[in-house]
């Protein structure tokens, strides 16, 4: 993963002028432009042109980048509105969002208490996480959030921004991200719950006497 500190110094080498600081600051941000744009798009066709317009709109407006050190929340501000244009015109836009509650984790009552439908998959080893397949689950998991939990999710969790950066990219509060990201979390814990609990096993018929 590429340092922060590495990102703020490509911006200040774009910024003086340096020409080789062109195809680094390219290489560093294409993959992470396009993973977000693929997420919240849900189609590559629109993630492409996402990513290549959240390119050009960065180089086109580089000099107004007032402070190198926000460099990351900048793009990733350009990306979200890229993201946002593209699928109020695009042919793979839904008709409609998915409501939240429908990834929420269910819940039964036992005696008189509300309990939580999760499985313990926190302790699962790094390796099994970042397998294949369950990272498909996880990236579909995403896909699926309603936009305003998924934004948030992709940038905090993903791109790994603070979350007063991720508050500046999307125009909203500190405690609007956190509540946010809080409820994004356990729809997609719910989702790997799903993916991860065993199936019940079904009581072989009794024997006849």
């Amino acid at each position: 993963m590429v340092s922060a500190s590495l990102e703020v110094e490509l911006a200040r080498d774009l910024l003086a002028g340096k020409e080789e600081a062109f195809d680094r600051f390219v290489e560093t941000f294409r993959t992470k432009i396009f993973q977000y744009s693929y997420l919240m798009c849900g189609h590559r066709e629109d993630a492409e042109e996402v990513s290549q317009e959240t390119l050009l709109r960065v180089f086109e407006s580089f000099g107004q980048l007032r402070e190198p050190e926000r460099v990351k929340s900048w793009v990733f501000r350009i990306a979200r509105n890229a993201c946002l244009m593209k699928r109020r015109k695009s042919v793979f836009a839904p008709a409609q969002e998915l409501s939240l509650e429908q990834f929420l984790p269910r819940a039964d009552h036992e005696g008189g208490e509300i309990r939580l439908q999760i499985a313990d998959w926190s302790a699962l080893p790094d390796t099994q996480v970042l397998r294949g397949e369950l990272r498909q689950v996880l990236n579909q998991a995403i896909a699926e959030l309603p936009e305003i939990y998924r934004s948030v999710m992709l940038l905090r969790d993903v791109e790994e921004l603070t979350t007063d950066e991720t508050a500046e990219v999307l125009e909203v509060s500190t405690e609007v991200v956190k509540t946010r990201l809080h409820r994004a979390r356990l729809a997609v814990r719910q989702k790997l719950d799903d993916y991860l609990r065993p199936a019940p096993r079904e009581e072989a018929p009794a024997a006849r006497k």
